[in-house]
């Protein structure tokens, strides 16, 4: 025996059952009377039962008619979820994020953000490309990254320096940025070099072997700020290697070879298990920020993961 039942005529049947009056229930339901006691007919017809008896007062169920109440409730509330379900795709964000990320995952709460993210937004694919923090500005404004992580404030004219070839006006680059956290940058020195570097200005650290980074590495950016200053005006510290990567640059200090710069956790640390000298008069103060375009922050899968990293650093 097959049975097949129109929603609307379950409908029928609930609220006739609900009210004990086809009156009533038809004004629930907008419809006719007539047009509900046709859906109860066809029902009653359909499973073969007597559904309602008459009474002075109006309709009022059966023993069968009790025993199928609870089981059309039950199928009109799935096919409410389901219509929920459905409607709720139309609202899930969906895509692929690509995420510039720097340093360490620990300094960025690199997991703490794809964990906020996976459960925000479960239908969004991410993909990570580490770099130095510079060409994670370029990639945003070519487009070929969508949001990312970034060592100091991006400026307009750092963003369009070398990337003429986009055709953007420098006016049009605009970021949106999330400041993360503040931090500081100290020079470090190879163990022994004490004399050399300690109470030891700016100027007189220039003549002293340096490490040298490429322009899209903070400590370029920085140093280039310090000795652009109008009192070091000329005055270029004395680099003996180039060198792009974090740990290599510890690896060289600790070598002998020249001075860096280092986060301030990473100097006291290093200071401590290496000897490593740690210069006492001149720092540096930077942020970590969290950047994409202004024009792309509205963005569902941009949006998606505004919120996400706001979450994990909180």
């Amino acid at each position: 025996m097959s049975l097949n039942f129109d929603p609307q005529t379950l409908r029928a049947f609930v609220a006739v059952a609900r009210h004990g009056n086809v009156s009533r229930a038809a004004e629930r339901l907008h419809l006719s009377q007539p047009a509900v006691s046709l859906q109860l007919k066809g029902l009653a017809a359909n499973t073969g039962l007597t559904l309602f008896t008459r009474t002075p007062q109006g309709l009022t169920l059966t023993r069968d008619g009790a025993a199928l109440l609870p089981q059309a409730e039950k199928a009109l509330a799935a096919l409410a979820d389901f219509a929920q379900a459905a409607l709720g795709l139309h609202s899930t964000v969906r895509g692929t994020l690509r995420i510039g990320t720097i340093l360490d995952p620990e300094f960025t709460r690199l997991g703490a953000f794809l964990k906020e993210l996976v459960e925000a937004a479960p239908q969004i694919d991410t993909e990570l490309r580490q770099g130095m923090s510079g060409n994670v500005l370029a990639q945003i404004v070519r487009g070929d990254l969508d949001v990312g992580f970034y060592l100091d404030r991006p400026e307009k004219s750092e963003a369009n320096q070398g990337f003429a070839q986009d055709g953007r006006a420098q006016a049009a680059i605009d970021f949106e940025v999330m400041e993360l956290t503040r931090f500081t940058y100290r020079v470090i020195a190879p163990a022994g070099w004490g004399q050399q570097v300690q109470g030891r200005d700016w100027k007189a650290l220039a003549a002293l072997p340096w490490l040298a980074t490429p322009p899209a590495s903070v400590h370029h950016r920085l140093l280039s700020r310090v000795f652009g200053a109008a009192s070091l005006t000329g005055l270029e510290p004395r680099r003996v290697a180039l060198v792009d990567q974090e740990a290599s640059m510890l690896d060289l200090v600790k070598s002998g070879v020249g001075l860096s710069l280092a986060r301030d956790s990473i100097a006291i640390r290093e200071s401590q298990a290496h000897g490593l000298v740690v210069a006492d008069r001149v720092s540096l103060d930077c942020v970590l920020s969290f950047i994409c375009l202004k024009a792309r922050v509205a963005e569902p899968v941009v949006a998606s993961a505004w919120g996400a990293l706001a979450q994990a650093w909180r």
